[in-house]
């Protein structure tokens, strides 16, 4: 039987930089003999973040997050699956809200509070955490290795991926008023020769997920 690889794309911009990442590991993993489940979280149904009824620290729930709504069918996804890829671009120095949404109904749900038995979940999968960003790759260092550190406890081993210093817009020159932080023929440039290559990294390093 194949093994189950749920990709999850936390940006709104359908075919852009981290959609992109996202796309190219789930390729990886399709090509290494898996079957990729895709979630796009902006698409989806309503849903929200963690609502603190603590629902799945009840015996009869454990490790099940109890709150219906969008959400749902991706945690119950993942729950089953093999392996698991998780993409968001930084936004304001954070993931996106969406992405912080499913972080904090996936985690929350496997938590215990129990010196003894931290963590209750009994799918224990390997994760690639892929985030893009504006800022040069080391920029987020320490928010990266923090999400990294959680999911590796609640979720499965955890490895990342960042790409940084992203192109965000194909003709910067149709802006109102120019953005003089950055130099957009470097972004363009550094879209054309690295991005590719990191685009190689995500497939790859989606292969590696089903062995």
């Amino acid at each position: 039987m194949a093994k189950i690889i749920v990709a999850v794309n936390a940006s709104p911009r359908k075919g852009w930089n981290t959609d992109t990442l996202v796309t190219e590991a789930a390729k990886g993993a399709e090509a290494a003999g898996a079957e990729i489940i895709k979630f796009d979280l902006y698409r989806l149904e309503k849903f929200t973040g963690c609502i603190s009824c603590f629902g799945c620290k009840k015996e009869k729930f454990k490790g099940h997050c109890i709150c219906r709504d969008g959400l749902t069918p991706v945690l119950d996804a993942i729950r089953e699956a093999d392996g698991l890829i998780l993409g968001s671009p930084i936004y304001l120095s954070e993931m996106t809200a969406v992405f912080r949404a499913l972080y904090e109904r996936l985690t929350f749900q496997n938590l215990t509070y129990n010196k003894e038995n931290y963590c209750c979940n009994q799918n224990m999968i390997p994760v690639l955490l892929i985030m893009t960003s504006n800022a040069p790759d080391t920029y987020y260092t320490g928010l990266v290795e923090n999400y990294k550190q959680t999911l590796t406890r609640l979720v499965g081993p955890t490895e990342v991926l960042v790409s940084g210093d992203t192109l965000q817009l194909k003709d910067y020159s149709k802006l109102d008023w120019p953005w003089t932080i950055f130099d957009p023929e470097a972004k363009k440039l550094r879209h054309e020769t690295v991005f590719p290559e990191e685009c190689k990294k995500a497939f790859a390093m989606g292969a590696a997920l089903v062995k």
